[in-house]
């Protein structure tokens, strides 16, 4: 089971991040400014906002099998055609139904996990966020050579939308079933909605995942763009640098638990945002101060690293919201996976507007200064989860 969801988490990856990796083309082909493009990325941040929540409801109603599978049928419908046509509202529509997909998969990828990892370990969720990286790192690159092969770029999201099809056959025959909680216990999750609000690791997970998802996607659907106008990167270079933001994010999440093997993810967790946000800092600054070309390999250096700070703050983050509230892990878990999905929609809005008005520079300011209140969630996070539902 766990080989399988891992599969699907790492083309989940994938799905995640060509987007960003193919603006620059998606800009100069399609003819859109910055503020349609924040559009139609935003599109599928409401599709995940939307349906994470509503997942956890639908994987106590009506299980985890139906609910992955709803998801991954939405998810290749708009794959499949994505990019097909210039139209940005046909392009919105068909993003919004990949991100009501997204939100269906990670609920479930997450519920089952939480359910296969061994009490107080953190080892199989940062794994199986490691195969997310993989998915991540590998759409970019492959991109990267289409691109520079002269070949068309959309021929990812076909492609994509092909391997989930083959990958869908394989969750008919998971045991699902022995992870389902007893019959009646969705009542008495369902129940528990009041107390929960009254908790503030309920809210901090939220918040948590709000702003980091909207730096974690922020930095990799706009950072080939960043190198292309910033530091006159070409754009299939550009599109390299997404994969090396995922290589220094796939480096954390599968070096962690291989080398750290010591029990305090209170320290990991406030260290590496801390390191997440100086390494966006540092890239504004060098935006900032006009260099150009020169600080090319500086600026290469800090994508890797804040990719690296970024790693294993999401699965870790999930592992505490649902350490806190053992009862109701679907309903805590997907609340704070629809933090993140809010945070996915909001933040191309913002970058988009403050690209527009003010140039792309100015949108990796405000990404630092959302970076560093990261670090200020996580700290209220971990102070909250102490007391358990």
């Amino acid at each position: 089971m766990y080989g399988t969801l891992f599969g699907v988490f790492a083309l989940y990856g994938t799905s995640m991040t060509i987007i960003g990796a193919t603006l620059p083309k998606i800009l100069a082909d399609f003819g859109w400014n910055y503020s349609t493009a924040g559009i139609v990325i935003g599109a599928g941040a409401v599709g995940y906002f939307c349906s994470a929540y509503a997942a956890g409801i639908l994987v106590a109603r009506i299980g985890p099998r139906a609910t992955i599978l709803i998801g991954l049928a939405l998810e290749i419908a708009g794959l499949a055609f994505f990019a097909s046509v210039p139209s940005p509202m046909v392009n919105f529509g068909l993003n919004l139904a990949v991100g009501l997909g997204q939100g269906c998969i990670e609920l479930v990828v997450n519920w089952a996990t939480l359910r296969l990892e061994k009490p107080g370990s953190t080892r199989a969720m940062n794994l199986m966020h490691g195969a997310f990286a993989v998915g991540a790192l590998a759409g970019p690159f492959v991109i990267g050579l289409l691109m520079g092969a002269s070949l068309s770029w959309t021929l990812v999201y076909r492609g994509i939308s092909v391997l989930f099809v083959i990958i869908s056959i394989g969750l008919f025959f998971l045991p699902f079933s022995a992870l389902v909680v007893p019959s009646g216990t969705v009542e008495k999750q369902l129940g528990k909605s009041v107390s929960l609000y009254k908790h503030s690791a309920y809210w901090f997970g939220f918040i948590a995942l709000f702003l980091y998802v909207g730096v974690e996607l922020g930095v990799s659907n706009w950072v080939a763009e960043y190198f292309v106008t910033v530091f006159g990167a070409s754009v299939s270079v550009g599109s390299f640098m997404v994969s090396l933001f995922w290589a220094g994010l796939l480096a954390g999440r599968f070096g962690m638990p291989l080398l750290y093997k010591g029990d305090r993810k209170d320290i990991v967790l406030v260290l590496m945002s801390i390191l997440m946000s100086i390494s966006v800092a540092a890239l504004s600054v060098l935006g900032l101060s006009g260099i150009g070309a020169p600080a090319f390999y500086v600026a290469v250096v800090l994508t890797a690293l804040a990719g690296l700070g970024c790693s294993v703050i999401y699965p870790i983050v999930v592992t505490f919201v649902g350490g806190a509230f053992p009862n109701a892990q679907s309903e805590a878990i997907s609340f704070a996976a629809t933090g993140g999905g809010i945070g996915a929609f909001t933040f191309p809005f913002i970058m988009s507007n403050i690209a527009q008005a003010w140039g792309i520079r100015a949108g990796f300011v405000a990404y630092t200064v959302f970076s560093f209140v990261v670090v200020a969630a996580c700290t209220g996070l971990l102070w909250g989860s102490v007391r358990k539902e």
